[in-house]
């Protein structure tokens, strides 16, 4: 975590050394008057610049030289933006002890951080192992359904046929029983056509 503090400082440094170039020399000329105490003085003689640009370059320069603001009920305020968080400081500016204070929250910002991704990052693998698993069973369900649809080739019953029919009932054509009826009454028409009944003779009066 050490490399991390480093370079917060690092980056701090940095845009300190920008507004300090960026203030012109004849504001910096002005060393013979009473220095700010704080942002809000050197704030309020930065708002009698007699241009824009001055006014801009002196703000510039009053945020570099001084961290902390001003709190209402007195003391100060340091807001540290990389952990997007105000600490309360005693002066101005905070102290060494004071910005130890800082660093060591910072190195616990960026622990709980990790930490915060990791069990992010554990959610979201259990989230999708449980979607894979769904979806193998979702699957194993489509196939089993799938094997269940498919027809199983049934014997068609063989249709019986009794001697004894009854009269009138279906039968198949050709076969014995359906037959015989109309093979009988043939032949019974034949015996009567051979064999004519005797007429009884006509009683005399």
């Amino acid at each position: 975590m050490s490399s991390a503090v480093a370079s917060r400082r690092a980056a701090l440094l940095v845009a300190a050394a920008g507004f300090l170039l960026l203030t012109p020399s004849h504001v910096q000329a002005q060393w013979w008057k009473r220095a700010p105490v704080d942002f809000e003085e050197c704030a309020d003689a930065a708002e009698k610049a007699a241009t824009k640009a001055e006014k801009t370059s002196a703000l510039a320069d009053c945020n570099a030289k001084f961290a902390g603001r001003r709190k209402p009920g007195g003391g100060y305020s340091y807001y540290d933006f990389l952990q997007d968080r105000t600490f309360d400081i005693a002066g101005p500016n905070p102290t060494p002890e004071e910005q130890k204070k800082i660093d060591e929250s910072y190195t616990a910002y960026l622990a709980n951080q990790r930490r915060s991704n990791e069990a992010a990052e554990a959610t979201a693998r259990q989230q999708r192992e449980q979607m894979e698993r769904q979806a193998q069973q979702l699957q194993h369900v489509a196939m089993r359904t799938e094997v269940e649809r498919v027809p199983i080739p049934v014997e068609r019953p063989k249709v019986q046929q009794t001697v004894g029919q009854r009269k009138g009932a279906p039968c198949t054509k050709g076969s014995f029983s359906c037959e015989w009826p109309r093979l009988s009454e043939s032949l019974n028409d034949l015996k009567k056509l051979f064999n004519p009944t005797p007429s009884k003779p006509a009683r005399k009066g």
